[in-house]
């Protein structure tokens, strides 16, 4: 049967289905008929391949303690060979229902109270709290900004903390949210170099790995063979295929030991067995989920060259950021030199738009939006139009 979900301008009402994105305004302090385009999930329907497996599944009638059989890792093993040149061993694998569940667990076995753990800002607001919540230290060696508008490490500051403040563990956005770089692998080679030769243990979240514009996804310890050994990957199929809800998350630890402290960490969590739902959702996304996926990526990359074009011909003081990687576009207002408050003001109230503040990914990111692009062509339109107006107003 052919994918039949590959409609992606028919805008599909999300209210009340208990949308984090469409149904909580008003309960998080935004107007009710604000406009949203903040959290990461698409306002796309998934493919039907995905429905299907699941449609299977609730027919059944009986949801009991489930997990992964040997297809649900080749699968897995298959999509990351194909996209990624990616080759995965099974005991490698250590499922989680998130993962931002995975770097709390990364935390609690990697470090102590007290150590310091690296981030790179402005970065995805949860690799913060995992920290700050687990009475980690942040230390932050924030990204540079050059002036081609790519946004770079800063390797000699990113050694100096390490050393200065005895980093363990090291969080890796890769691509980064929200400036949307891929990095290169020359890139990743000159960090993973750092980090073994300070013996810092590496947490490369990689959940936008196939959300790819321009450049090419390297998974961090494929760059060099020795990465292996200090390394935890963490992927899931749900920024890819739209099924953030089903809590279904695949982390890869090549190292025994690290892999042995980090299963400690989950089973003193109390947690065990994947939600029925997003095994068989994971499954049928990584094995018969190619035709959608690569048609939603031609749609995601021409909705962010029109984000891009109104920007420039209809508000450039306003200078949005092109991604190389992610559905998420990082935009500039600091030229319309308004304080934190007032540009808050300019988008909730008077656009009518729910985006991310830039603020909550950190200081470096004050002045700034963060704006889905995952939406139907008509809705980013409308978005844009409201910004238009309320900035011209």
């Amino acid at each position: 049967m052919p994918e039949r979900n590959l409609d992606f301008d028919t805008v599909i009402d999300r209210k009340n289905t208990n949308c984090l994105k469409y149904d909580f305004a008003v309960r998080r302090g935004k107007p009710a008929d604000v406009l949203p385009l903040w959290v990461a999930d698409m306002d796309f329907r998934i493919s039907s391949y995905i429905q299907e497996a699941l449609v299977k599944q609730a027919t059944h009638g009986i949801y009991g303690y489930s997990d992964a059989k040997e297809e649900y890792f080749e699968a897995i093993s298959s999509w990351m060979k194909k996209h990624h040149d990616w080759e995965v061993e099974e005991k490698w694998l250590v499922k989680t229902p998130g993962i931002v569940f995975a770097l709390a667990m990364a935390v609690k076995a990697y470090t102590e109270k007290g150590d310091a753990v690296l981030i790179s800002q402005p970065v995805y607001y949860p690799f913060t709290e995992v920290i700050k919540d687990n009475e980690r230290r942040v230390v932050d060696s924030t990204l540079v900004l050059g002036e081609d508008g790519k946004y770079r490490i800063d390797f000699e500051d990113f050694e100096e903390k390490i050393i200065r403040e005895n980093v363990k563990l090291f969080f890796l956005c890769n691509p980064h949210n929200p400036v949307g770089r891929v990095w290169t692998r020359e890139e990743l080679i000159a960090l993973g170099d750092i980090c073994k030769k300070h013996q810092v243990i590496v947490v490369s979240d990689e959940i936008h790995g196939d959300l790819i514009f321009n450049g090419e996804h390297q998974v961090f310890p494929n760059v060099k063979e020795e990465f292996k050994e200090f390394s935890i990957v963490c992927t899931a199929p749900s920024k890819t295929f739209n099924i953030a809800g089903l809590q279904v998350s695949n982390i890869f630890i090549p190292n025994k030991e690290l892999r042995g402290k980090f299963k400690k960490q989950i089973d003193a969590a109390g947690y065990s067995q994947l939600n029925a739902a997003g095994l068989a959702a994971c499954e049928a996304a990584y094995k018969y989920g190619e035709e959608w996926y690569t048609a939603m990526i031609s749609y995601v990359k021409k909705n962010i060259a029109y984000a891009k074009a109104y920007f420039e011909q209809n508000i450039p003081q306003v200078k949005m950021y092109e991604p190389e990687g992610t559905y998420l576009v990082w935009v500039d207002f600091r030229g319309l030199s308004l304080s934190g408050a007032e540009l808050e003001n300019l988008i909730i109230n008077k656009a009518g738009l729910w985006l991310d503040s830039g603020a909550i990914f950190g200081p470096a990111g004050e002045g700034f939006q963060r704006i889905n692009v995952a939406c139907p062509r008509a809705t980013l339109a409308e978005a844009l139009e409201r910004l238009k107006a309320a900035i011209l107003q």
